[in-house]
């Protein structure tokens, strides 16, 4: 953005953001500004970032390693609700990889004075929590905050930084985070995060979010060089430098201010130059529940770690952004804010038409102000009133939660190519109420489904600084997990989807292990079972029928699948059947298939063998949809017809695998004019194959709009079920029906007189004939 423009642009551009909400990340494990402490309450809200939370959330510890490429279930709860006509709501995910990002040992802020940190350099000091570096927080120190942005009726008392905003106005410092920058998005100035994925309730900005992204688009900003900024921070500099082309490349440093370099430059900050965020719509989650989503799950988001990152020191960021229906806050801009001078008036938002009044100077009457705490009048011609709980600051607000760091680590050679999905452990010790708003434990994901041959990788951690009273088994204070298959109350073959196809192993409703002689988890060796059940087996005769002298850090190097099945499995120490449960199950599958969550944005997914791939152009969901795509062989797919008493009688043989898509309803009833493609990998390059189509119950074989050519079905479709090629070289009962009308006709073809001599009743049965071809060609 360059020149002018961008006082101006931006105040149109903002992520609004209200109302007093939490978020908390669950997995990786947030530390809401915690740092392995045992008191209930954070030590310092302000040590890193600007969470706006609960002082009692966040975990100890959390840092782990996860492989390039896999698969991360990213989760959280949120205060407030989602993608419900209540509010506006945006979460926006983003990780930032630096040399000197780390944890560090104190809960102190860290200094802006480089004399109070070792070797006059706070950047490199081990001591201090770091996430953004100085340089980032003192050009938001510098740089003039955005004036045509919408600060309401807020007292900005002239304060005109960046690090001044609504929700901020006196500037708070917390860590080296720019407020300005924390409180919206896309930010227009150079920000080191990016962008992972925007959930929103209103897709229409998506396109916005996705060309304004740093990761796609360049940023600029009015700098001078480092020298002469590191002589400001040392000489405690107060000056204002531009915040647009135009007013920077005119600036001069005032003559008191002894510098050789006297004006600073216009500098372009290329993009990251990586794929812009994803953006679909935001899952439902109800208000004042900081709880799971629609059927018991918690909502996340499913991340593949970036393949071209290979770093020790990362962060995760995700943000909460909630906004008010009381007005149109995306238009809201610095035209509508209060007079300095006269702030009880109110902010210059229009009430009237939103809430039934002939003109706002009625509404300003009855008391319908946009200001802090207003007085209304409700009853007209009562004396009446009442008070409203309204915080303008927080009407557009921002909530925050980031990670411990993390490592993303380059994949071993054997790893090369594979599927990685990895299985970690949330929550910490102690019961519901102890550890509010963190939660108890559980497996992230807890319930999850791999293909035979996917790899999974089981890591996590603990913490040995939980307030000592808290509810729970073994040392107090401590947090440990194994993990170990639960007894098996049955073994099943079941029929229909992946979840019950295959034996089943332990049972939810048991307390007690498997003996280990019996099964093994998801097919793994006896060795890699007594690691996850004693912890790799913890310290040398040590004590560990409850982990005690078992450490904090657990990591199983991924592990191949190798049996199909639906494993149910435990952890020994926190099962406690009082006040916890912690379970879970991985469903291997025999199949490959691949799942992906799509909204009207559109988007694709594809099967790693390139068997299948369904394709789907913005607009054509009305909602978000997760999509399941699978593939069958063809003997698991007759397997699955016999099961049913059903069969496919049309063509000769089998011309690809059978593609099986879930949810059945994709398009909306009413939409009878949208479709998705699907793509099939045909056995051989023949163009003479038709493409037929039944519901998952194979209680009808229709055949498919599709165009064969090169090797491939592309079918242009409506629904998810059960997609299958056939050769074309036999119709099956079609040609039979056919022939059988072809054979009757010669065999009584000494009555042709009677039919000449009845006309109406021949022409009777050509129609008949006709009637039956037409039929078995569209229903089989």
């Amino acid at each position: 953005m360059n020149g002018v423009t961008s006082s101006i642009l931006c105040a149109v551009t903002i992520l609004l953001h209200l109302a007093d909400g939490d978020i908390y990340l669950h997995n990786p494990r947030g530390s809401n500004n915690r740092l392995d402490e045992s008191s209930r309450a954070r030590a310092n809200g302000n040590n890193i970032f600007d969470s706006q939370n609960n002082e009692r959330g966040g975990y100890n510890v959390g840092s782990l390693f996860y492989y390039q490429g896999s698969t991360l279930s990213v989760e959280w709860t949120n205060q407030h609700s989602c993608h419900d006509t209540n509010n506006h709501c945006e979460l926006v995910l983003q990780y930032m990889c630096h040399d000197n990002i780390r944890d560090g040992v104190s809960t102190q802020t860290i200094p802006t004075n480089p004399a109070l940190c070792a070797n006059y350099n706070c950047d490199l000091d081990r001591k201090y929590r770091m996430h953004e570096d100085s340089s980032h927080y003192f050009q938001c120190l510098y740089r003039q905050r955005n004036k045509g942005i919408f600060t309401a009726d807020q007292n900005m008392n002239n304060r005109e930084r960046a690090r001044n905003t609504r929700q901020n106005p006196a500037g708070t410092r917390r860590g080296y985070e720019c407020p300005e920058e924390r409180d919206y998005y896309p930010y227009w100035h150079p920000s080191p995060w990016v962008d992972i994925a925007v959930m929103t309730n209103d897709v229409s900005r998506c396109h916005y979010y996705r060309n304004e992204s740093q990761n796609v688009k360049s940023k600029w900003d009015c700098v001078f060089p480092k020298a002469v900024m590191d002589k400001f921070k040392v000489n405690r500099v107060n000056v204002q430098l531009p915040n647009n082309e135009e007013d920077c490349k005119k600036f001069e440093l005032p003559a008191k201010i002894k510098s050789d370099i006297r004006k600073p430059q216009w500098v372009e900050f290329p993009a990251h130059g990586v794929a812009a965020p994803d953006c679909r719509e935001t899952d439902f989650t109800r208000d004042n529940h900081l709880g799971n989503g629609i059927g018991g799950y918690p909502n996340m988001f499913n991340w593949t770690i970036p393949n071209n990152v290979e770093h020790e020191n990362c962060i995760l960021r995700i943000r909460y952004n909630i906004s008010t229906s009381d007005y149109d806050g995306w238009t809201a801009n610095s035209s509508f804010n209060a007079n300095p001078r006269r702030r009880n008036d109110g902010a210059k938002v229009p009430l009237a038409d939103r809430f039934g009044f002939e003109s706002e100077e009625i509404a300003k009457e009855r008391g319908y102000i946009f200001k802090n705490n207003p007085v209304v009048n409700v009853f007209d011609g009562l004396d009446l009133d009442l008070r409203l709980a309204v915080n303008t600051a927080q009407f557009g607000r921002t909530f925050q939660d980031r990670s411990h760091t993390f490592a993303i680590r380059k994949r071993p050679d054997w790893l090369q190519g594979q599927t990685v999905h990895n299985l970690n452990v949330r929550g910490k010790r102690g019961n519901i109420v102890q550890v509010y708003p963190a939660v108890e434990y559980d497996f992230v994901p807890n319930d999850l489904e791999v293909a035979v041959g996917d790899y999974v990788h089981m890591q996590w951690t603990g913490s040995n600084t939980n307030p000592r009273n808290n509810d729970g088994q073994g040392l107090a204070g401590t947090d440990r997990n194994n993990l170990i298959l639960l007894t098996a109350q049955k073994f099943a073959e079941g029929s229909g989807t992946a979840d019950y196809r295959g034996a089943k192993h332990g049972h939810y409703g048991t307390n007690y292990p498997m003996r280990a002689e019996n099964s093994t988890f998801l097919g793994l060796s006896q060795e890699d079972a007594l690691t996850l059940a004693f912890l790799d087996p913890g310290q040398f005769r040590g004590e560990v029928s409850e982990l005690d002298d078992a450490g904090t850090y657990f990591n199983l190097s991924p592990r191949k699948t190798t049996s199909a099945g639906t494993y149910q499995y435990m952890c020994t120490r926190n099962n406690n059947f009082s006040n916890r449960d912690q379970k879970g199950r991985v469903v291997v599958n025999a199949s490959p298939f691949k799942r992906e969550a799509i909204g009207q944005m559109g988007g694709e997914v594809a099967l790693d063998n390139g068997a299948a791939r369904m394709s789907v152009e913005e607009n054509t969901f009305s909602s978000l949809k997760n999509v399941r795509l699978e593939k069958w062989s063809v003997s698991e797919g007759e397997a699955a017809m016999s099961r049913v008493n059903r069969a496919l009688g049309a063509g000769d043989d089998y011309a690809s695998d059978f593609v099986v898509l879930q949810p059945e309803n994709l398009i909306e009833e009413g939409d009878d004019d949208k479709f998705f493609t699907l793509r099939i990998q045909l056995s051989d390059d023949s163009d003479d194959v038709d493409v037929y189509y039944a519901p998952s119950d194979f209680s009808a074989w229709s055949k498919a709009d599709a165009h064969v050519g090169g090797g491939v079905a592309t079918v242009r479709a409506q629904h998810g079920g059960v997609y299958v090629a056939r050769s074309k070289s036999n119709v099956g009962m079609i040609v039979g029906v056919v022939i059988a009308c072809v054979v009757v006709v010669v065999i009584v073809s000494g009555a042709v007189f009677y039919f000449r001599r009845n006309p109406t009743k021949w022409q009777a049965v050509k129609t008949n004939c006709r009637n039956a071809e037409r039929s078995m060609k569209n229903k089989v």
